[in-house]
């Protein structure tokens, strides 16, 4: 039996990949990603619709406003980014 070690990409070091949709383009290589997603109520079981906030580093300014993006955790950039943009799924309408 051969035992191999499996290494992670240079992408996605730390963690988990995922897709989410670019809220605000407004700063220098630094995109402001938002993912939605519903989750139930541990008590009343009812769904509710959540999102969480991720600020991007964007090397390339490649992604405009209304973008479906692939994120990857990496190295903290800055004081509040800590993901890097891995590409752009799909464009908004209008880019």
């Amino acid at each position: 039996m051969s035992t191999s070690k499996r290494t992670a990409g240079p992408i996605e070091q730390r963690g988990g990949v995922k897709i989410g949709v670019v809220e605000s383009d407004k700063r220098d290589k630094t995109r402001r990603v938002a993912i939605n997603f519903v989750t139930m109520h541990p008590k009343y079981g009812k769904y509710i619709r959540n999102r969480t906030v991720l600020h991007v580093h964007d090397e390339t300014n490649d992604s405009k406003l209304g973008d479906r993006v692939e994120v990857a955790q990496c190295r903290p950039i800055s004081k509040t980014k800590s993901w890097k943009l891995v590409r752009v799924v799909d464009r908004a309408p209008g880019n």
